[in-house]
């Protein structure tokens, strides 16, 4: 299969995935600044969740360019990726609709978990799939360490959900901090 089928299809999903959270977003039946405030915490939480998609948009992006081809264990692979991020909006309304209860956060920290699991396995399912030279190889394991560390941050923003989900916010702001600038290593080392 041409990559470029698998790389428009996940743009779709992604595009209807950060388009579904927008319309959590209603319309107060208000005039005045006052009538956003009970808003923020559903903005606050859609803001959150565009950053963290758009993230894996864009790590996506560089991933897929850093495969030779496709097969049909990439689309799998793809597609577990897709079906977590799916459930994004989801668990963005819930937190959101629900001023950050500990649940909820709990929740949407358990999805973003299972949202990097699954990039990771689409990672090393890439790299298997193909003999890389060294730059790529070496590029790849720098994402890979990134990876680890996110899971972990999103590990302990479980229980911190529940020790109070401020915490848990800080911690995924720190997840989007890492990751905010898509793939470099693997920038240069697919430029090379």
């Amino acid at each position: 299969m041409n990559k470029t089928r698998l790389e428009a299809f996940s743009d779709g999903v992604l595009a209807i995935i950060v388009t579904i959270m927008v319309l959590e977003l209603k319309v107060p039946h208000g005039a005045r600044w006052a009538d956003l405030q009970p808003l923020l915490p559903v903005f606050t939480s859609y803001v959150l969740s565009f950053v963290l998609v758009i993230i894996y948009w864009g790590n996506h992006h560089h991933l897929m360019h850093a495969a030779q081809k496709v097969n049909a264990n990439i689309i799998l692979a793809n597609a577990h990726l897709l079906f977590w991020l799916s459930l994004v909006p989801f668990t963005t309304g819930w937190m959101g609709e629900n001023e950050f209860g500990p649940d909820t956060v709990a929740l949407y920290a358990i999805n973003l978990l299972l949202c990097g699991a699954a990039y990771f396995i689409l990672q090393k399912t890439i790299e298997r799939s193909f003999k890389a030279d060294g730059e790529l190889v070496e590029g790849l394991n720098k994402h890979s360490k990134k990876g680890v560390v996110s899971q972990v941050i999103y590990l302990l923003a479980i229980p911190a959900a529940y020790v109070h989900p401020l915490i848990a916010g800080i911690l995924f702001a720190i997840t989007a901090a890492m990751w905010i600038v898509p793939a470099r290593e693997l920038e240069k080392a697919i430029e090379k």
